[in-house]
């Protein structure tokens, strides 16, 4: 873990879930924490209790300007990054039949346009330095779908499919890993409305799920690889998860 300290991470979906178990876990290693979400009041409490070299950054990942004053902040506070984690996510699953057009819209502007904003944000300066690490979250549901899951599921594909592109086109310089997690201890799916989904799976508190501290491990385990050594893909499902 030697690799880790003193490398400044920024984390977006950072107040909760595995952004903050990430958080938690790099600030106790050493290193430089940047805290990116929207629930400023959540950020504060986890910079109060992480200390003096962890910052926040309230940002919205649908727009691009906050992507860009995300970067521009903590370049100005560390002097650069080494390591982006482009990690906030929403999940309103539904059926197509249900036509809950907003939700997918948010989906598209959170899930996907969010990944892209951050590399657009940071891809510049890494590139200027050589180096650099930019992960993004996908899901198992990014490398296949099923019935409820068609518009939540597209944007993971697609999310596949920026960072596999995104790693051809840098792999002489910059480190690009796709983390798909399986079902984890997390907020996601909190903000599911349909009834079609609701009358099928709950409130999802049956599924088997992973301790999002073993996502944290995952990413822990990509950026402290050595220099010459890039970690691509990781797919963690818990155990009893078969899709």
């Amino acid at each position: 873990m030697e690799n880790i300290k003193d490398k400044v991470v920024v984390i977006t979906g950072a107040s909760s879930g595995m952004g903050a178990a990430t958080a938690r876990k790099l600030a106790k290693l050493g290193a430089k924490v940047a805290l990116a979400a929207r629930r400023e009041d959540q950020l504060k409490t986890m910079v109060a209790e992480l200390g003096e070299n962890v910052i926040y950054v309230t940002t919205d990942v649908s727009k691009r300007a906050d992507l860009d004053n995300l970067i521009q902040q903590v370049i100005a506070k560390f002097g650069h990054v080494d390591v982006l984690w482009n990690n906030a996510g929403i999940m309103p699953i539904s059926f197509f039949e249900e036509g809950l057009v907003d939700e997918w819209d948010k989906m598209i502007d959170i899930n996907i346009k969010g990944v892209l904003y951050g590399i657009n944000a940071v891809l510049p300066h890494m590139l200027s330095r050589g180096q650099g690490h930019i992960l993004a979250t996908s899901s198992v549901g990014g490398i296949k779908t099923s019935p409820g899951i068609g518009v939540y599921s597209g944007t993971k594909f697609a999310v596949k499919a920026i960072m596999e592109t995104l790693r051809e086109e840098v792999a002489q310089t910059i480190k690009v890993t796709t983390i798909f997690p399986g079902a984890t201890q997390s907020e996601l799916g909190h903000d599911i409305t349909s009834p079609k989904i609701k009358a099928i799976y709950g409130n999802l508190s049956n599924m088997p799920k992973m301790d999002e501290d073993a996502i944290a491990d995952a990413v822990i385990y990509a950026i402290s690889q050595p220099g010459n050594v890039t970690i691509n893909d990781l797919v963690l499902r818990p155990l009893g998860q078969t899709r």
